[in-house]
């Protein structure tokens, strides 16, 4: 999967939220960006989203909260080790209260806290806030 194909969802979300949009859609789609938005929406950033037609080009729908701010996914392969962790998310987010660092690892797409609980490092997809 390309990061840009993530990249490139993410921005269209973050441009519909800060319109005030209520939904948007989301096209071409892929495994990743479903992943990404489980933890968006476990977290409370996303109301909810609804694949359709995923063996195909697909779209997904997603209803907006309001309460995005950013979201951003790195177009290169940051490894990350699971006792570096902390010390990414202090770097990559403006404060310790809120957000979320997204990290693919062998137990599937995890946020920077259950890596943290699970003592699982991977690769960095993107962060949001």
């Amino acid at each position: 999967m390309g990061r840009r194909i993530l990249n490139d969802a993410l921005q269209k979300m973050l441009n519909a939220e800060r319109r005030g949009n209520a939904s948007t859609t989301l096209q071409p789609i892929s495994g990743t960006i479903v992943a990404f938005l489980n933890v968006m929406k476990n977290r409370g950033y996303i109301k909810d989203f609804q694949v359709f037609d995923p063996h195909r080009v697909g779209r997904i729908s997603v209803e907006l909260f309001g309460r995005l701010k950013d979201c951003k996914a790195l177009s290169y392969r940051q490894d990350i080790k699971a006792k570096d962790i902390e010390e990414y998310r202090l770097r990559m987010l403006p404060t310790r209260q809120w957000g979320y660092v997204v990290i693919t690892t062998p137990n599937g797409v995890l946020d920077h806290e259950e890596a943290l609980k699970q003592n699982v490092g991977g690769q960095v997809l993107g962060y949001f806030h």
